[in-house]
C-alpha cells in the first residue's frame, strides 16, 4: 500500500503520483456505493497488485477543500486568468471566481493577460491589488509576468481558470515550454475561446503541482458552486474590517441599507464600486435561496 496524489482521471481509470512512481489504478467499487467520485488532486491510499490485477485507489484522505467544476481537490491557489480583450475583461466573472475562491480556502490570484493588445490595465490591478490581492500583468507575446508566476506556484497545488480564451495555455507553455499544452484562438464570430482543455490534470512542478482545466463559464459557476447570502459578505475580504460597524450589523445586506459601514466604505472610495456592485448582483441571484436547496 502507498500513499499518493491523483493527477489525471480519464475513463474509469486514476493515475496517481507517489514517491516511488505513477501508477494506474481503478477505484474499488465501494466508492460508487458511497456515491464518493475520486478528483484529481485527491491525496490517496493505493494497492499495487500483479499483472494478473488491477492496482486500486482504496482510501481517499480527507480534502480541505474541492470544487465541481473544475472537478479538482486540496487546492492551494487559484489562478484567476482574465484578458484585457478578446475576450475582454468581465469583472463580475473574475469576482465569482475570486469568491468562491475565498469560499473554499483558496487563494485567488488575479493574472491579466494580452496587455500587448490593450495597455489599459492600471485600473483593473488598482481595484484587485487594493482589495488586497495579488495581481500579476502578463504579455504573453514577450514572455512577461512568467517568472513572478512560476514563483507563487512553489510548494503549492495550483489551478488555472477563467473565461476560455484568455491564454492559459499559452501563459503556461510560456513558464514550461516542455508542457505543449493545446491552445486556441478565439472564435471571433461567437466572441469568445474555443475549447481547448479536455479534462483536469497536475502537472509536477517547482515542488507542487498546477493544473489545466476546462474552461470556466458564468453558467457553470451559476450551477455548480453557490454562496448562500449570510456567508458572501465574507468572501469579499476588503469587507471585513467593515462588517461589524454597521448600525443594524445583525441584518444589514451591505446593498444600500441604513448605517452600512461597506456602503459607506463604498461611497468613500476606500471599496471598490464595481466590486461592490459584484456584492450586489451575487447576493440578489442567492438572496431567496436556502441551504437545502444548495445540495
Amino acid at each position: 500500500m502507498l500513499n499518493g496524489k491523483i493527477i489525471k482521471g480519464i475513463g474509469g481509470f486514476y493515475y496517481v503520483d507517489t514517491e516511488s512512481g505513477t501508477y494506474e489504478c481503478r477505484a474499488r467499487g465501494s466508492f460508487r456505493k458511497q456515491g464518493i467520485t475520486p478528483l484529481v488532486g485527491d491525496n490517496v491510499e493505493i494497492t499495487l497488485n500483479d499483472g494478473d490485477h488491477e492496482n486500486t485507489v482504496d482510501r481517499i484522505l480527507e480534502r480541505k477543500n474541492s470544487l465541481v467544476r473544475p472537478p479538482l481537490a486540496n487546492l492551494d491557489r487559484l489562478f484567476i486568468i482574465a484578458s484585457l480583450v478578446d475576450p475582454k475583461i468581465n469583472t463580475f466573472i473574475v469576482d465569482k471566481l475570486i469568491a468562491i475562491a475565498e469560499y473554499k480556502k483558496i487563494e485567488p490570484i488575479i493574472v491579466i493577460t494580452k496587455t500587448d493588445l490593450d495597455s489599459s490595465y492600471e485600473e483593473y490591478e488598482s481595484i484587485y491589488s487594493n482589495a488586497g490581492f495579488t495581481v500579476v500583468i502578463c504579455d504573453n507575446t514577450k514572455g512577461s509576468g512568467a517568472d513572478e508566476i512560476s514563483e507563487l506556484l512553489k510548494g503549492c497545488v495550483s489551478a488555472f481558470t477563467g473565461n476560455t480564451g484568455v491564454g492559459k495555455s499559452t501563459l503556461l507553455n510560456n513558464i514550461f515550454p516542455d508542457f505543449e499544452l493545446a491552445t486556441g484562438e478565439t472564435s471571433k464570430k461567437l466572441g469568445r475561446g474555443k475549447h481547448t482543455t479536455r479534462h483536469s490534470e497536475l502537472f509536477k512542478v517547482e515542488g507542487g503541482y498546477i493544473a489545466d482545466t476546462p474552461g470556466f463559464s458564468s453558467l457553470d459557476i451559476e450551477r455548480c458552486e453557490k454562496i448562500l447570502k449570510d456567508d458572501l459578505p465574507y468572501c469579499f475580504r476588503e469587507f471585513e474590517p467593515y462588517l461589524d460597524n454597521c448600525k443594524f450589523n445583525t441584518n444589514c445586506a451591505h446593498i444600500n441599507d441604513k448605517g452600512c459601514a461597506v456602503v459607506e466604505a463604498v461611497i468613500d472610495g476606500k471599496i471598490s464600486k464595481t466590486r461592490h456592485e459584484s456584492y450586489v448582483q451575487m447576493y440578489n441571484e442567492v438572496k431567496d435561496i436556502k441551504e437545502w436547496q444548495k445540495k
